[in-house]
């Protein structure tokens, strides 16, 4: 049953990517790439000011140790592999979600070895993951399936048009159907990491990614969101790879990235729904 449950999670993150890479062009893919003050401030919001947040939250605090630890692991796993959706719900613009999306990927692959490397030798600990590691899930969950999806659209663009809603709604369906026993199977280990501070520490991972990548978005309302939500969202299945490799005898750490995923959950519904009722506020004045 576990392994049917991780499959179906798996497959779900799949269905997703694909399905939004059916409305993706190759254009779209590289608009980052056009702008290089916005490809370097989401790179620093990413990849640079949340890994140290979470080392300075994980370092100072007496937390759980699984909390530390997830702490560390999702502050360098800097790829939400189905943040689009949300992205698109807070007024976000195609080419930039798509872009960064592809941009995090390509760049996790070097940058999530060495912000490893780097950490262990801050806190003395033999830390490791190999590129090879990083390389297989960040193709096979993110970058085959929207590669796929493009050429899809580009040479069959009427057969990409029936796919995405049947696709994208499979897909969402199959991540609720796999994610609900895993809620029920893990709570008591979740219940077990509440406490010494971990809901607040967790909450001010996301709260400050979600400032920090408001802040960093420049001028524009849809790239403030696009960036805020990437920021605090991070990729679980990487997080847990890198703390499988390191820190096998942790048995709460999934626990405690999964706590992590539910409050993210209400936290970017609540930016989400912030960010609308400011523009309904802002035209209503208008």
């Amino acid at each position: 049953m576990k392994e049917l449950i991780l499959l179906g999670l798996k497959t779900s993150i799949i269905l997703i990517v694909f399905g939004l890479g059916l409305n993706a062009n190759l254009r779209e893919i590289t608009h980052l790439f056009r702008k290089p003050g916005l490809l370097i401030r989401s790179l620093l919001s990413m990849n640079v000011i949340m890994p140290t947040f979470a080392a300075i939250l994980a370092a100072v605090f007496n937390l759980h140790p699984a909390t530390k630890i997830a702490l560390v692991v999702l502050g360098v796993s800097p790829i939400p592999p189905i943040l689009p959706k949300k992205q698109f719900k807070a007024g976000g613009q195609a080419p930039y979600t798509f872009s960064l999306l592809v941009v995090a990927s390509l760049f996790a692959i070097v940058f999530i070895p060495l912000a490893i490397t780097l950490i262990g030798i801050v806190f003395s600990m033999p830390l490791q993951i190999t590129s090879i590691a990083i390389a297989k899930l960040v193709f096979l969950s993110i970058l085959v399936p929207l590669s796929v999806a493009i050429l899809t659209r580009h040479y069959a663009p009427a057969l990409a048009k029936r796919l995405v809603q049947p696709v994208s709604l499979l897909g969402s369906l199959l991540l609720l159907v796999s994610v609900l026993p895993i809620l029920f199977t893990a709570w008591p280990a979740i219940r077990a990491v509440i406490g010494n501070g971990t809901l607040v520490a967790l909450a001010a991972f996301i709260v400050v990614g979600l400032a920090v990548g408001h802040f960093l978005g420049g001028p524009k309302p849809e790239d403030r969101s696009i960036l805020a939500l990437a920021t605090s969202s991070r990729h679980p299945a990487i997080a847990l790879t890198i703390a499988t490799a390191n820190f096998p005898q942790q048995k709460l750490v999934p626990a405690a990235i999964l706590l992590y995923l539910l409050l993210n959950v209400l936290a970017s519904t609540l930016y989400i729904h912030g960010l609308r009722r400011t523009e309904l506020d802002a035209k209503t004045k208008a």
